[in-house]
């Protein structure tokens, strides 16, 4: 937790130097058309830096290098052990230069810097070092053959990784991308949001700093409809690894088989369930989970806890609980530590939001707190956590993934009924259960069709947990050890003695 006060870190601000400049072949450079965008904080609506708006010609410099890199063996044949050791030394230049990186994502994207310094950046530096230190540990196989025949399984590095990541948490879902891709031996292509492009471009240079080769790892910040989709249809680009929306998604499952058939792992969206049955062992550590579950991070998270559904029998009594917990939550300054809502990323995805409390109002549901943007004398883009109570699964805003602090809540009044209600959507990347009954936790949680599955919590698991979706929430899994698999192919090579 930081020690600093909201005038510590506005004056940090105030001084800080911000680089926006994309970042090949192991140093900064301008986009080839010179091109740039304007970089606003949601915080207040300041101008932070001129970021260069990359398009196809520094896609193809960024990858002409990565390539030529990964050819040349100087990362992608290294050692294990020695690739493990300059990405521990990049997870602790990462610790060191915490306070810049966590002003930096603040600023960027509106998060509390609470969270940015305590949560999004030393995970990050984690995801790092955890990978790094698996790497050297991790064998391949030898096959069961005749005794006059070697049948070896091995995995090798894939080659040029292009990783296009999310706004909501950008250095750490970066992290758990380039955590295992450069720990393999790849060359990567890191393609941040044009929302939150700035920890990105900061940390390339703390990697060459660390030992990382030249070329090892590019950062082209830009549009997604350029520089992003000029990777996605890149010959020489192996794999893209993907965070962001189902739609973006099926995008480059297009592009993909458009191009050269590159692999592609994609982390989408979420319309999680949260299932209070009226036997969950501590109603109010249910009612507060709830209210974390929709609130933390603004609701800008694809697992959030966007559907409430609570069994009939104890609706009254729940339902309070979980609309007084959420006064908890206010939206304030994301520069002061005190603050736990900060600022939707930006206007477009806070009228998004706006507009979406409004469906749920003319689709009947009843507003039972917040719904209203609020502190527009500050110039940034803040909504209250919001409830509708009266929710039906048809509803759009039960359906569709907001992305912001609104909660909808639906009542069941069976296990059976709840599962279907819980299932009812294209997604399936998490969902809770509450419940003291051990037998039905294990049934429900087999039955939902989602990746994760925590009982009697809410978004729980570290980094030995894999994370990732059913259904069109996605495929592959980030974090644990089965991440390496979207970063290498297997060989078998069968020899005879």
């Amino acid at each position: 937790m930081t020690t600093l006060t909201h005038a510590d870190w506005e004056k940090r601000a105030q001084d800080l130097k911000i680089e926006g400049r994309a970042f090949i072949n192991g140093e900064y450079t301008h986009a080839s058309s010179s091109a740039t965008f304007d970089c606003i904080s949601p915080v207040d609506g300041r101008l932070l830096a001129h970021v260069a708006s990359c398009d196809a010609a520094d896609a193809q410099r960024a990858v002409d290098s990565a390539r030529a890199t990964f050819n040349s063996g100087v990362w992608s044949r290294l050692a294990p052990v020695k690739r493990k050791a300059v990405m521990i030394r990049f997870a602790a230049l990462i610790r060191e230069n915490m306070e810049e990186l966590a002003l930096l994502e603040t600023l960027d994207m509106g998060k509390p810097i609470g969270d940015s310094y305590g949560i999004d950046i030393p995970g990050s530096a984690q995801a790092l070092s955890w990978n790094g230190e698996a790497i050297d540990k991790i064998y391949d196989e030898v096959a069961a053959t005749p005794h006059d025949q070697l049948g070896l399984v091995t995995r090798e590095p894939i080659g040029v990784v292009a990783a296009i990541v999310p706004w909501n948490f950008p250095l750490l879902m970066a992290s758990w991308k380039l955590g295992p891709a450069l720990s393999s031996g790849n060359s990567v292509i890191l393609k941040p949001s044009e929302k939150s492009p700035l920890t990105a471009i900061r940390v390339a240079q703390l990697a060459v700093e660390a030992g990382i080769p030249a070329g090892v790892l590019n950062v082209l910040p830009g549009y997604g409809h350029t520089v992003g989709k000029a990777l996605a249809l890149h010959m020489d680009v192996d794999t893209v690894v993907f965070t962001g929306s189902t739609k973006i998604a099926k995008q480059l499952l297009i592009y993909s088989g458009e191009s050269n058939m590159k692999r592609v792992w994609l982390e989408a969206g979420g319309k999680s369930p949260n299932i209070v049955f009226a036997d969950a062992p501590d109603l109010q550590a249910a009612a507060d989970s709830a209210a974390s579950a929709i609130a933390f991070n603004q609701g800008e998270v694809c697992t959030a806890g966007s559907r409430l559904l609570v069994e009939r029998s104890i609706k009254d009594t729940f339902l309070p609980m979980v609309i007084e917990a959420l006064k908890a939550w206010k939206p304030g300054n994301p520069l002061d530590p005190a603050t736990n809502v900060g600022a939707l990323v930006d206007t477009q995805q806070m009228n998004t939001v706006l507009s979406y409390i409004e469906s749920g109002h003319a689709d009947g549901a009843k507003l039972v707190a917040g719904g209203k943007r609020i502190m527009q004398e500050t110039g940034g883009t803040y909504v209250e956590p919001t409830i509708f109570d009266g929710v039906t699964n048809a509803m759009k805003i039960a359906q569709e993934e907001i992305f912001g602090p609104v909660l909808s809540v639906l009542t069941f009044d069976s296990a059976e009924e709840a599962i279907q209600i819980a299932n009812d959507t294209p997604y399936g990347l998490a969902a809770a259960v509450w419940t003291a009954d051990l037998s039905k936790a294990h049934l429900t949680a087999k039955a939902l069709r989602a990746g994760s599955v925590w009982v009697n919590q809410y978004d729980g698991g570290d980094m030995t947990a894999p994370f990732g979706g059913f259904k069109q929430s996605g495929n592959g899994r980030d974090k644990s050890l089965h991440a390496f698999d979207k970063y290498t192919e297997l060989k078998a090579t069968w020899i005879k003695l």
